[in-house]
């Protein structure tokens, strides 16, 4: 559910009002509302743009067939008359539209996607198009290997198409603190890629938003007490109101004994207590085995860019030091 991200839309608006040079990663802790958000870009575009949205959450992608298979769509039409729709229409895909046969050529490495991609981008520019793709959660792919690490060739053909040709909008939206880590920390990005951090909402908006759906000021006030600004969490406690106190306490609960089946692990708890009065911590540019094992368990979220260490919310917080409190009294 869309909700008063009118200065990030702003922010994405003008990106695109240039040629395109960078990759941009929309990143950001675990259900911040990154997708949402992007959906919502999408719907605000002008004809002049095209968008390829390719959504890799929940795909298992062990191979370079299941990776083209799920960046293309089949239409059986000719690749001129897609060209031809496309350019009447300005629509945004799920996928990118090709005939069935392109994408046999493609799965059996007869055609380069990327030569392919180049001249199809191309293509719509001469027409006075504006290509725009976006890759959510791009990380599954991280393991993936043809001649090497897949993703470093994927990196390179996107570097092509923002900063060399300025061709085509890049967006990749992660969530994930240790995939941005890697490629962050590859030098072949430095100048080449920048970052755009899309948070949970503030308190202002939170209690906006939760009385919009119907909460009185008490209740929203509790909500945010629990979950901060984390918008799935804020729909779910207008959905279970008739027992809010009941279903927060128990999400709290569960998070708290995730925590607690952890916090013995070698440099867990040492890192967790850093949290005890405080909200965030700096960063000192290299991820310690602790920082990553929490980052994996979705406790912690690294903010690479501007150099901090924070739960992944609100909930996380709570829990850590409910957990820390639970350790020491067990102590004594």
């Amino acid at each position: 559910m869309f909700f008063d991200r009118e200065r990030e839309l702003k922010e994405l608006m003008n990106l695109i009002t240039y040629e395109p040079n960078m990759i941009i990663f929309v990143y950001g802790p675990i259900n911040s509302g990154k997708t949402t958000l992007m959906e919502e870009f999408i719907g605000r575009l002008s004809d002049k743009y095209v968008t390829f949205s390719i959504n890799l959450r929940g795909r298992f992608i062990p191979t370079y067939k299941e990776f083209i298979n799920v960046m293309f769509s089949i239409k059986k039409e000719s690749m001129a008359e897609i060209i031809s729709e496309i350019i009447k229409s300005g629509l945004a895909y799920r996928g990118i539209p090709v005939p069935e046969s392109i994408l046999r050529k493609l799965l059996k490495y007869e055609e380069d996607p990327f030569v392919f991609l180049e001249g199809y981008f191309n293509s719509l520019k001469e027409k006075g198009k504006i290509p725009i793709l976006i890759l959510d959660e791009l990380q599954v792919i991280g393991d993936l290997k043809i001649d090497g690490p897949f993703i470093y060739s994927l990196f390179n053909f996107f570097i092509r198409l923002t900063k060399e040709l300025h061709l085509a909008h890049v967006f990749v939206i992660t969530s994930d603190s240790l995939f941005l880590e890697k490629i962050y920390g590859e030098a072949m990005l430095y100048g080449r890629a920048d970052y755009f951090l899309v948070d949970d909402l503030d308190k202002n908006t939170t209690l906006k938003f939760l009385k919009e759906l119907g909460l009185e000021d008490e209740e929203a006030e509790f909500v945010w007490s629990y979950f901060g600004g984390k918008p799935v969490y804020l729909i779910e406690a207008v959905k279970h109101r008739d027992r809010l106190k009941e279903w927060c306490e128990k999400q709290l609960r569960i998070r708290t004994q995730m925590i607690n089946s952890i916090i013995d692990m070698p440099g867990i708890a040492d890192i967790l207590r850093e949290f005890l009065n405080k909200e965030t911590i700096p960063f000192d540019g290299k991820i310690s085995e602790p920082v990553r094992e929490l980052v994996r368990k979705n406790v912690l979220f690294v903010d690479l860019p501007n150099g901090v260490i924070k739960p992944q919310g609100r909930l996380e917080l709570l829990a850590i030091r409910n957990a820390l409190k639970r350790n020491t009294d067990l102590e004594t």
